[in-house]
């Protein structure tokens, strides 16, 4: 049963430990086993879950309790676990660490307790010996709801260093289920925004994950990990499989009305993208055709929608703009009046300009890269009503980019971002809803309702 599947949280006491090195390496091992592996990763991350996705061979999924709510993390996880053997579940940041000012909300730990699910702590023991011991104990003894059911060394220096790290945890009573020495196999790639996402490196993520796999297959106890991940027991109650097809929420289209074609941004260039997004375009009626922008001139036939994700045009951004036969494409759909959602690479691409070099000119505006980081969670209301969602509607978002735009005219916002320093962000103008918020749209199945009534219409 979904209720009651094997799971386990892949922690840290802080970023940069080894959380994803761990969590994807185990993923593949049990894959390798034969085991159908449930791969998952806390907060807004859009990278990671590529990684999963690779290892478990199986899409990767969020777990997001600022952006979607802790009442949707249990029917979200149970919906993604259908028909798996074990679900492993990366942290995000500090085990404790949440979203700034708001307690637990969004952390690793809120996660955890709210699946009822066993933690391992990845720590790096690279500078430490003895004080491992209050390291784990600390962590162990903050939350008494968080249980701490094992720990993973990682970048152990030598066997005389593991001697003294396991010593030292003796009298915590955690178990060491893993001891990792240094590996330069496994790194990844990093640039201005994280690691590298899959869909760029091609083989090389594929030669990363399998080093992964090997390193935790040999340097973990396999058994051990997945014994305690039996132990988790059933979910709580109110964790029923989420459904992009609620009748209540989410009514299907009568049979005989039409099927929009909603196209949707991929490919090496916007790879940012949640799997519910789909799954809610799909059972509001619509058929969902992805394309990619640095290789189609055109857009798919009979394009009724537009959805471009967030990803790295600026990275890309001189093979975007030579592709003019779809920029084309792309600004007459948006002059016709078709719905177009577009979040961060989406708004930049729709943008006049991007670096001084041509984008699709739909938003009269500007985008250049710069040196300062905008990071972290939005309380938003929509300003303008959109084909996404009318004034008045609260969404909560992720801002994370190098980027600014310089609007110019004839466009109203989509958000008004609320806080300490209110302000308005995005762009609504005919049927385009453009910003720089990354939202989820499985807490309001009813946004990609209205798009899709909104392509069959127009």
């Amino acid at each position: 049963m979904v209720t009651s599947v094997p799971r386990l949280v892949v922690a840290a006491p802080a970023s940069g430990s080894g959380k994803t090195t761990v969590a994807t390496g185990l993923m593949a091992a049990l894959a390798a086993r034969g085991r159908a592996v449930s791969p998952h990763k806390v907060g807004p991350d859009y990278i990671d879950p590529g990684y999963h996705t690779l290892a478990a061979g199986r899409a990767g999924r969020n777990l997001d309790a600022y952006l979607c709510g802790p009442e949707l993390i249990g029917p979200l996880f149970a919906h993604a676990a259908r028909g798996c053997d074990i679900a492993v579940v990366e942290g995000v940041m500090g085990l404790y660490d949440g979203a700034a000012g708001e307690g637990e909300l969004g952390s690793t730990a809120q996660v955890a307790k709210l699946l009822r699910a066993p933690v391992v702590l990845v720590v790096d023991a690279s500078a430490q010996s003895r004080s491992v011991a209050a390291l784990v104990h600390g962590f162990a003894s903050w939350d008494p709801e968080v249980r701490i059911g094992g720990v993973i060394l990682n970048k152990v220096a030598s066997d005389r260093h593991e001697e003294l790290l396991r010593e030292a945890l003796e009298s915590v009573g955690v178990p060491v289920l893993g001891v990792l020495r240094r590996a330069t196999a496994v790194s990844t790639p990093s640039r201005h925004l994280g690691l590298v996402p899959v869909a760029e490196r091609g083989s090389a993520a594929v030669d990363a994950v399998r080093a992964m796999a090997a390193l935790v297959s040999q340097g973990c106890d396999l058994g051990a990990l997945e014994a305690l991940a039996r132990a988790a027991g059933p979910l709580p109650e109110g964790s029923a499989p989420w459904t992009p097809a609620s009748p209540a929420l989410h009514p299907l289209p009568p049979a005989d009305g039409p099927v929009p074609t909603v196209a949707v941004a991929g490919g090496p260039a916007f790879t940012f993208s949640y799997a519910e997004h789909t799954e809610l375009l799909c059972a509001a009626g619509a058929e969902v055709v992805t394309f990619d922008p640095l290789r189609d001139e055109q857009l798919p036939e009979g394009t009724a929608g537009l959805v471009i994700g967030g990803g790295f045009p600026e990275v890309y951004g001189a093979e975007l703009s030579a592709n003019a036969p779809l920029r084309d494409a792309i600004a007459e759909l948006a002059w016709r009046g078709a719905p177009v959602a577009a979040e961060c690479a989406g708004l930049l691409y729709l943008c006049r300009e991007l670096d001084g070099r041509p984008m699709c000119g739909v938003l009269d505006a500007g985008a250049r890269m710069t040196e300062r980081l905008t990071l972290g969670y939005r309380d938003a209301v929509a300003v303008s009503d959109s084909v996404l969602a009318e004034a008045g509607t609260r969404m909560r978002g992720h801002e994370f980019h190098r980027t600014v735009v310089a609007p110019g005219a004839g466009a109203a916002p989509a958000w008004g971002v609320r806080g300490p320093k209110p302000r308005v962000e995005g762009f609504v103008h005919q049927g385009v809803h453009a910003s720089y918020l990354h939202t989820h749209w499985a807490a309001r199945p009813g946004v990609a309702r209205r798009f899709v009534e909104r392509c069959r219409t127009s």
